[in-house]
């Protein structure tokens, strides 16, 4: 039976124990120093605190100091953890991943390089691999709309495994599939990855649309699909800008992901917190302790940095520089921002 092995017990890590025991895998879940809680439950048979959804029955756990024993005969290895927290894991896991067939990555934002560039996380993974003289097996950025609860509980869900590597995400994707859990190949790492940063900081505008419905009694939901439309038209552009596929966006990683992030996401939460007219700092420390993971904020202005590296201002994308400066606190009036950004240019 193949090895799959999951780097981080948190939300979605432990979401996608549940098609890959389905679909005939071993899977060794590897907790942080972060996740003594979560394993706990997970061993006890009780739901996951951050989904409230049991784990898939026969996940081998191992805890932060078993790292060497969770990677043993790994033929897959996946990235779960936050973003903050890539650069070492990553640094701790190479050592231990000779024998890996590719390299998967649900983790999703942004890093800064030791010259200071913005780069996407599977150049981060890259960059320290290099460093340390390692050669890295092909990575397959997964993204697309998966809801961490419901991909746990085995609820219907389409995702999308990218490579430059387009043989290795096709047999994987092959590999992984279930009755439940489809996922569609891609060539387009670079778009997949891009697009799964930014959804979480534009699903933050999507929420303040609904917050600020909620607190006034007024819907905003013409606001909220404007918001939507021009997040997918921003995302295409940067997209292409940094040589990915401008359709990408168009289709699960993008419009889906956005699409769900969206409803319930985190990220939607905390954005509602803001339209309901909390600070962004309270609001943020308050999700941080529900445990409730808001990559959107760190993500927007690293993303506007990104786009600034790329060419793109804030006349190219003006939701995306909205929500940074709603973020930094420089916004009294996040209606009017938010609605500036969106309303369409005369023609």
């Amino acid at each position: 039976m193949p090895i799959f092995t999951v780097l981080g017990a948190g939300a979605m890590g432990s979401a996608l124990c549940k098609p890959l025991i389905e679909s005939g895998w071993e899977v060794h879940l590897w907790g942080t120093w972060l996740d003594d809680h979560l394993l706990d439950a997970i061993e006890a048979g009780r739901p996951h605190p951050r989904i409230n959804v049991e784990a898939a029955p026969g996940i081998k756990t191992f805890r932060s100091d078993q790292l060497a024993e969770a990677l043993e005969g790994a033929d897959v290895v996946d990235i779960a953890v936050t973003s903050e927290g890539l650069p070492k894991v990553t640094e701790m896991a190479l050592p231990h991943i000779g024998g890996v067939k590719a390299l998967c990555l649900t983790s999703k934002g942004f890093w800064t390089d030791p010259d200071g560039r913005i780069r996407l996380l599977p150049e981060a993974i890259r960059t320290i691999a290099a460093g340390k003289g390692v050669d890295l097996p092909p990575l397959v950025a997964i993204g697309g709309p998966v809801k961490a609860n419901e991909c746990g509980a085995g609820e219907v869900t389409a995702t999308i495994y990218a490579s430059k590597d387009y043989p290795t995400a096709e047999r994987l994707a092959r590999d992984v599939a279930t009755d439940t859990y489809g996922v569609r190949p891609s060539d387009d790492e670079t778009g997949v990855e891009l697009c799964a940063a930014l959804k979480n900081v534009f699903a933050i505008a999507l929420g303040i649309a609904d917050g600020l419905g909620e607190s006034t009694g007024v819907p905003r939901h013409n606001l909220k699909a404007a918001s939507f439309a021009q997040a997918i038209r921003e995302m295409s552009l940067l997209v292409a800008e940094v040589g990915g596929d401008p359709d990408t966006p168009y289709g699960l990683a993008g419009v889906g992901d956005l699409e769900v992030t969206g409803l319930s996401g985190r990220n939607k939460v905390y954005g509602v917190r803001l339209g309901k007219g909390e600070r962004p700092d309270e609001a943020l420390a308050e999700m941080n302790r529900l445990e409730q993971t808001v990559e959107g904020y760190p993500a927007a202005p690293l993303a506007v940095k990104f786009a600034h590296q790329a060419g793109c201002g804030a006349d190219d994308l003006p939701l995306l520089h909205t929500v940074a400066r709603i973020l930094a606190g420089g916004v009294d009036d996040v209606y009017g921002a938010v609605a500036a950004a969106v309303k369409p240019v005369k023609p």
